[in-house]
């Protein structure tokens, strides 16, 4: 047997292409849960400093407990994600450094910080700031974790719309920081990505509760929490799927490949048809599928309001980007978006459709236990949670690999942005950040488990005024500690 070398097998280029990949639905997924619990829980506090019903508060205590863990397992996976950049991808660095600087420093040194600093007053400021300035306190988090997005997504649109900027001896240099920052494809993205998150937020908070009631534990509470859950998610779901529409609408303009290789739709027609789910050989034109459930003329509707448009196919796009660019293969892999286009839009309406019908039965006055609908929604909700991840992975890989073979849209191809590295470098990188990742994730799920196993703390009478217990602390506050804000 002959030993071949690793560079024969696999190359920095796809090595790097992984880690990248990998990496960035790992960080962005828990970032999608940062943002939502931490919404959820200003509303749940929120609630109380109102209503003065000391069950919301405990509801708050009890779901900050994964909230302040995702935040500690998202800063360890966002430090890897920065260091990956770094690494393996000097290219991409030097090409577009002045355009990433603000983004950057708008998310680095601006949101990041105020989010550390106004987290701390929040989790050690209970009894000792004003009720309203410790929620605002709170609410301050939630704002700085939008314009976190906001500058990420920010950075991430100039590279798949490129605007404000010329090119001097290779480099890409600002001319313009508002075309930058309000890119039109910015606030769709970030208005996606933000519901999207409140969604994924809206279903943690939804399968705990739904847990807690099939356990008959404090089910009146849990019912409350339940109900925000699937109102927020509700309205997030529906908003988050109109944006990413719109987004859609957008990209067809600028980024027509990505959205016929989305559709697998290799022959331009006029109207476009909309496939629903399609079996047969998608990576080369293969004529007819073998089987295809298509809607006539939808994509043209959906895509301009009208029945009558053309929509470009693959064959005449890639003869269009040889004319511009030279020759070269300008298709993305057409399998891996078509079906994650579909995972991302199937689990999306899945999770609505769940929100809205635990909505319907939960406002009625029976218990949920007592309808055959309210049990399979007891037994299905807390498996749901999985769908929110499903969704966020399709939702980046359609727009991250739909834009290959670019790094930057029509100006930097991905091979020409990867660092000049031994591919065995990029494997023990890869080995270890994912073995950090790992680490972090068991960690963080086991404390979670836990802390949630613990159940809510216990009733003292708390108002706002007074939000903790006289008491003593019992033996199981001694050992959650301060993480688990069982005062």
């Amino acid at each position: 047997m002959v030993d071949l070398p690793l560079a024969s097998l696999v190359t920095t280029l796809d090595l790097s292409r992984w880690q990248f990949a990998l990496t960035t639905l790992i960080h962005f997924s828990i970032v999608a849960v940062t943002i939502g619990l931490t919404f959820q829980v200003a509303l749940l506090q929120t609630r109380w400093l109102r209503t003065r019903d000391e069950q919301y508060l405990r509801l708050t205590k009890y779901y900050a407990r994964p909230m302040l863990i995702s935040f500690a397992v998202g800063v360890v996976t966002g430090l890897l994600q920065t260091f990956q950049f770094g690494m393996n991808w000097s290219g991409f660095s030097t090409y577009m450094g002045d355009i990433f600087g603000a983004p950057l420093a708008l998310e680095g040194l601006g949101a990041f910080f105020i989010e550390a600093v106004f987290l701390g007053l929040w989790v050690f400021g209970w009894g000792k700031l004003s009720p309203r300035v410790h929620l605002a306190s709170l609410w301050v988090v939630v704002t700085a974790t939008v314009v976190s997005a906001f500058a990420i997504l920010t950075a991430n649109s100039w590279m798949q719309n490129p605007r404000g900027y010329r090119l001097v001896d290779g480099r890409a240099e600002v001319t313009d920081v508002s075309a930058i920052f309000f890119n039109p494809d910015v606030g769709l993205t970030v208005a996606h990505v933000v519901f999207t998150a409140l969604l994924t937020g809206s279903a943690v908070v939804l399968a705990i509760a739904a847990w807690q009631i099939g356990r008959g534990y404090e089910v009146a509470a849990f019912r409350r929490a339940a109900v925000q859950a699937c109102v927020v998610g509700l309205a997030a779901g529906t908003l988050g799927m109109t944006a990413g529409h719109f987004q859609g609408v957008r990209a067809l303009e600028n980024q027509p490949m990505k959205m016929a290789a989305a559709e697998a739709l290799y022959r331009t027609e006029s109207p476009a048809a909309l496939s629903l789910f399609a079996i047969g050989p998608l990576k080369a034109n293969p004529g007819e599928p073998t089987f295809n459930v298509s809607v006539p003329g939808l994509l043209s509707l959906l895509n301009d309001f009208s029945l009558n448009s053309t929509v470009r196919g693959i064959d005449d796009l890639q003869r269009e980007a040889e004319a511009e660019f030279g020759p070269g293969n300008y298709v993305p892999i057409v399998p891996l978006l078509y079906w994650s286009f579909r995972l991302m839009l199937g689990s999306g309406l899945a999770l609505v459709g769940l929100m809205g019908m635990g909505l319907w039965l939960l406002r009625r006055q029976q218990p949920l236990h007592a309808s055959r609908a309210g049990r399979v929604f007891l037994r299905v909700a807390p498996l749901a949670v999985a769908l929110p991840f499903i969704a966020s992975a399709g939702g980046w890989i359609l727009r991250e690999v739909g834009r290959q073979p670019w790094a930057i849209q029509g100006l930097l191809k991905t091979q020409d942005a990867v660092s000049a590295l031994p591919a065995g470098a990029v494997v023990v990188s890869l080995v270890v950040f994912l073995g950090i990742y790992a680490i972090a994730a068991t960690i963080g799920l086991q404390t979670i488990r836990r802390e949630l196993q613990l159940g809510l703390p216990a009733a003292t009478g708390a108002t706002p005024e007074q939000p903790e217990p006289t008491p003593p602390p019992t033996r199981r506050e001694e050992t959650t500690g301060q993480l688990a804000i069982s005062y």
